[in-house]
C-alpha cells in the first residue's frame, strides 16, 4: 500500500499551508497529491502550481468535473499537466452531482454512466493521438454538418498512457469504472463494507477482459491523530454531515445513499434534515462516531498503524490521507507519523 494526500478544495484561506504539504509530502516520498474543485477553483491550475514546486510525486485531479470540459479539453489538459511535471500526471474524472452539472455548467443530469463511457473513450483517444472521430449518444465528433474535421492532439504526453481514475460510489458506476478505468476514487471508504464495491469492480473487470491486478482503490481517508477518540472524531463531524446532509438535493444525495447502504439509514435522515433546516451543528453531532471511525483513521498512533490492515487486506492500493485539523507544523507532522507508521505495519509497497 502506498500513501497519497488530498489537499480538497482551494482557496478556503490556508493554500501556502496546502502548497508546504505538498512539498513535505513530496519530501516524504508519498506517491500522488489530489486537488479537487467543485464551483470555486478549478483543480487542472492547482495541480500546475504544486507540480511547478515538487519533483517526485503525482499530481492527481479529484476530480475534473466530466460536465465542465469537453473530453477533448480534458486529453489537452491531462497531456499538458503530464508533458510539463515529467510524466507525473493522474487524471481523475467524475459526473459531479444535479445541482452542480445543471446549476453550475447546465449540462443535464442524463445518464451519467453512458456520458461518462463516452468522455472516456474521446479523452483515451485523444491521448493516444489518434484522429478523434467519435459518434456517440452525447458526444459525435466532428459534428456531421459543418466544416469541422478530425483532429490529432499536438501534445505528446510523456507516457504512452495517463491513468484514468472514476470516482464512483453506486454499484453500476463502481462496475462501469472496473471496466473502463485503472483506478477508483472512493469517499467515506469503509473496509468493513467495501465487499459490495469490491464486487461490482471486479465484475468490471472481467467485462473487459481484465484481473483486479494493477486496478489502484484509493480511499481518501480523513487522520485525526490523538488520545481520546471521540474528541479526534469531532474534527471530521462538520466534513461527514456536509456531504451526507448537504451534497445535492433530499431526493438525490449519493453520499446519503451510501451511508444509508452501510446501515446508517435513520442516522443519515437525521443528518439531512438538520442540514437542510441549516442546523449545521446538529447535523455534525448526527454522525454516529461508529461511521466516522469505520470512515476515517482517529485515535492513538498505535490504533491508527494497526487499523491499516483492514484497508490492505480490503484491497487499497493508495491510502489518501486527508488532514482537517491542527496548525501547518501538526498537520505536517500527522503526514510524517502516517510515513512512519505505514512503514512500521509492513505494508508499504
Amino acid at each position: 500500500m502506498k500513501l497519497g494526500v488530498n489537499l480538497g478544495y482551494w482557496g478556503a484561506g490556508n493554500d501556502s499551508d496546502n502548497l508546504e504539504l505538498a512539498r513535505q509530502a513530496d519530501g516524504l516520498d508519498y506517491s500522488v497529491v489530489w486537488a479537487a474543485e467543485a464551483y470555486g477553483s478549478d483543480a487542472a491550475t492547482v495541480l500546475a502550481w504544486i507540480g511547478a514546486q515538487t519533483t517526485k510525486i503525482d499530481l492527481g485531479s479529484a476530480i475534473f468535473q466530466i460536465p465542465g470540459r469537453t473530453p477533448a479539453n480534458t486529453a489537452m489538459t491531462a497531456a499538458t499537466l503530464d508533458s510539463l511535471s515529467g510524466g507525473r500526471f493522474r487524471l481523475g474524472l467524475g459526473v459531479s452531482g444535479p445541482q452542480v452539472s445543471e446549476g453550475w455548467h447546465g449540462v443535464r443530469f442524463d445518464k451519467p454512466l453512458q456520458r461518462t463511457r463516452e468522455y472516456v473513450d474521446i479523452v483515451r483517444m485523444a491521448l493516444a493521438r489518434q484522429k478523434v472521430s467519435y459518434a456517440g449518444e452525447f458526444f459525435t465528433l466532428p459534428l456531421p454538418d459543418g466544416p469541422g474535421k478530425a483532429l490529432t492532439l499536438t501534445v505528446h504526453p510523456v507516457r504512452a498512457e495517463i491513468p484514468i481514475y472514476l470516482a464512483a460510489i453506486g454499484p453500476k458506476n463502481l462496475e462501469l469504472a472496473g471496466e473502463i478505468g485503472d483506478g477508483w476514487l472512493a469517499i467515506f471508504y469503509s473496509p468493513e463494507h467495501s465487499g459490495e464495491a469490491a464486487t461490482a469492480i471486479t465484475a468490471g473487470r472481467v467485462k473487459s477482459g481484465k484481473t483486479i491486478e494493477g486496478f489502484d482503490v484509493v480511499p481518501t481517508v480523513p487522520v485525526i491523530i490523538g488520545d481520546d477518540i471521540e474528541e479526534c472524531s469531532n474534527f471530521v463531524r462538520a466534513y461527514s454531515a456536509l456531504y451526507i446532509g448537504g451534497m445535492g438535493s433530499r431526493e438525490k444525495n449519493f453520499y446519503n445513499q451510501l451511508a444509508t447502504r452501510m446501515g446508517y439509514e435513520q442516522a443519515a435522515i437525521e443528518i439531512q434534515d438538520k442540514y437542510l433546516a441549516r442546523d449545521y451543528v446538529g447535523a455534525g453531532a448526527a454522525v454516529p462516531l461508529n461511521f466516522i471511525d469505520q470512515t476515517a483513521l482517529i485515535g492513538p498512533r498505535e490504533r491508527i498503524r494497526d487499523r491499516l490492515a483492514a484497508y490492505a487486506e480490503s484491497g487499497v492500493g493508495t491510502l489518501s490521507v486527508a488532514i482537517y485539523a491542527g496548525s501547518l507544523d501538526e498537520r505536517v507532522a500527522t503526514l510524517r507519523t502516517m510515513a512512519e507508521v505505514l512503514d512500521e505495519s509492513g505494508l508499504a509497497t
